[in-house]
Order: C-alpha cells, then sequence, then structure tokens
C-alpha cells in the first residue's frame, strides 16, 4: 500500500508504551500513572451580575509520575535517584519522553516530561512464599509537559536501546 497505512494497525492499546531519556529507548515499562496536569482557576464575582462569574487561569500543577516495571539487573534507576542524595553532586534533571505505539509499531504520541527528577524509588516486597512478579518503581517530579507525535519522544529518528542512560555524561 502506498502511504496508506492499515486502519486495523493504526489504534493505540496501552500495554506497548516505552521511556526514552537522551534521545534512546531507555526501558519498557508495565505501568505508568500520575501523568495528569491541572490549571488552578480563580472565581472572581461581580457585585450585581448574579447569574454569572468570572474565571482567571492560575498556576499550572503536574501531578508525579510514576513508572513501573519488572526488577532488571541494571540498577538505573538507583544510580538516578542516589545523586539526590549525594550532597557534592548536583541532581541531574532529564526530558524523559513516555511513547506510545500503535500495534503497528509507530508512534502515536507522547508525553515529555521537562526537567524530570526522581524524587521515589522502590523496591517490591520480598517474600520467601511468594510467586508474584517483583516490581520496581520510580516517581519522577517535572517541571513541564510537553505533547505531541512528532516532537520530544514523537520524532521519527531511529532509536537503539543501550544501557547507562541514567549515568550523567
Amino acid at each position: 500500500m502506498a502511504n496508506n497505512e492499515s486502519h486495523e494497525l493504526n489504534f493505540v492499546t496501552t500495554n506497548r508504551f516505552y521511556v526514552e531519556i537522551k534521545g534512546e529507548i531507555a526501558a519498557s515499562f508495565t505501568e505508568c500513572t500520575g501523568l495528569s496536569v491541572q490549571i488552578k482557576k480563580n472565581i472572581l464575582y461581580e457585585g450585581g451580575v448574579n447569574d454569572q462569574q468570572r474565571i482567571y487561569l492560575g498556576q499550572t500543577e503536574f501531578a508525579d509520575v510514576t513508572l513501573k516495571r519488572g526488577i532488571t539487573d541494571h540498577p538505573g534507576f538507583w544510580i538516578w535517584m542516589n545523586e539526590v542524595f549525594d550532597e557534592k553532586k548536583a541532581v541531574s534533571r532529564r526530558n524523559v519522553n513516555i511513547l506510545i505505539f500503535n500495534q503497528a509499531g509507530k508512534t502515536m504520541m507522547s508525553w515529555t516530561l521537562i526537567g524530570a527528577i526522581p524524587i521515589a524509588w522502590k523496591t517490591p516486597g520480598l517474600q520467601a512464599d511468594g510467586n508474584a512478579v517483583a516490581i520496581e518503581e520510580l516517581t519522577l517530579a517535572y517541571e513541564g509537559l510537553k505533547i505531541g507525535k512528532q516532537e520530544g519522544g514523537g520524532n521519527t529518528t531511529n532509536r537503539i536501546p543501550k544501557t547507562g542512560f541514567f549515568e550523567s555524561n
């Protein structure tokens, strides 16, 4: 099909998403929660106007994002989180792209967390008699959000998964 993408392959499911850091796919995650924006509103009531109110927009507030994935032998989350504890080292803020793909493997949407910084890291509870999958969590706070298909993480450049994505250069 010349320049026609099959309609059947153009739907999005919530199970095909990845995180991109420094232009490279950093990891695949099992869950991403908290991605949201809220703009505070200020209400002004005018005297004598009882059937209306005036709304002025205030500050934008971004909710923290929690990423969950199965435990791996790569300590990337911990290395990045550990920078917060090291008083001699400046904490590395990174732009983090959350990418969602359609069934054909093309980027359908990307959310770029601008100036992301880790604020929590958690390993699962370990139980000798348990059989559940161990899930590692990383919570990020961020300063801004960019949404797009071609911008941020939604660009069309080739992405090569590499290790060491959390280390500072």
